[in-house]
């Protein structure tokens, strides 16, 4: 996975892949974004998102996000190896601006690397 690319293999599509997120998951929360992490046993990491209506209306906004968050993980994913990723947008995700967005993603990368590291 060194050429950067976000292939489909690394995306979680299935309801079976989200659902073996959310079973028993390690949390890592900001007011506006919440991580659901867990080991897959692969030699690459895989992302989901979770970005409701409910929580941002807008389409507009919603691919805004879904884009940020992509890009962010795309340029870390080799340092994230051998987990599944969920990310969830909360009430107020809207308001970020694109970096606010990049720099709330890139504290919890770098969380996620070290504190997952240990396990």
């Amino acid at each position: 996975m060194s050429t950067g690319r976000f292939a489909r293999h690394q995306r979680l599509l299935t309801s079976s892949d989200f659902r073996h997120v959310f079973a028993q998951p390690r949390r890592f929360s900001h007011p506006h974004l919440m991580m659901l992490v867990r080991s897959n046993q692969k030699p690459y990491a895989r992302l989901g998102l979770a970005i409701p209506k409910r929580h941002i209306r807008h389409a507009v906004e919603r691919n805004r996000i879904k884009r940020q968050i992509r890009e962010s993980f795309r340029t870390r994913q080799t340092k994230l190896v051998g987990w599944d990723i969920v990310v969830m947008a909360r009430s107020g995700a809207a308001r970020l601006s694109n970096r606010e967005l990049r720099e709330v993603l890139e504290s919890h990368w770098q969380r996620l690397a070290t504190e997952c590291a240990d396990s």
